[in-house]
């Protein structure tokens, strides 16, 4: 089997584990969406998607984190979650991966709730911030997304435009 067919295949599978780490937190998703473009251009032979192109897709890889981490403190934030909530959501974010889609939509919920409540015993502020700090998930996920989309396109135009 010819090497660059190898290389899209790995490239195929690296952006596909990205892009579901982009969901999950125990994938780091745009790490693996940058390292499957790099490989797709790698077995161009670097003829379309160069090293300054590869150099905008890597700044835009690592700014999913920042922009995850802005998006998680708004939500947070907004609706007055303590440091604690969003620790608790990120834990119940982990922990519901292994209940399936409703763990993964419920989890951050219950973390933050757990998280909030064992701070103030106040169920009311303890279900806000479990919202809140879920909604700042959402977002980051979101922007994520759109990062990993963007990055996706980028890489698209310069490949089947002839660079």
């Amino acid at each position: 089997m010819e090497i660059a067919i190898l290389l899209w295949i790995l490239a195929a599978i690296l952006v596909l584990a990205g892009l579901a780490g982009l969901f999950l937190p125990v994938l780091p998703g745009a790490a693996l969406v940058f390292a499957g473009l790099a490989v797709a251009a790698w077995a161009d032979g670097f003829v379309y998607v160069g090293w300054g192109l590869l150099t905008v897709l890597g700044v835009l890889a690592l700014l999913t984190y920042p922009a995850d981490l802005l998006a998680s403190a708004f939500g947070a934030k907004r609706y007055g979650a303590s440091p604690r909530a969003v620790t608790g959501a990120v834990l119940g974010a982990v922990v519901g991966i292994f209940f399936g889609l409703v763990g993964v939509l419920l989890g951050p919920f219950i973390g933050a709730v757990i998280g909030e409540f064992s701070m103030q015993r106040h169920i009311g502020r303890a279900g806000r911030a479990g919202f809140g700090a879920t909604v700042g998930i959402v977002l980051g996920t979101a922007a994520k997304l759109a990062i990993a989309f963007t990055m996706l396109g980028i890489f698209a135009i310069a490949r089947f435009t002839g660079g």
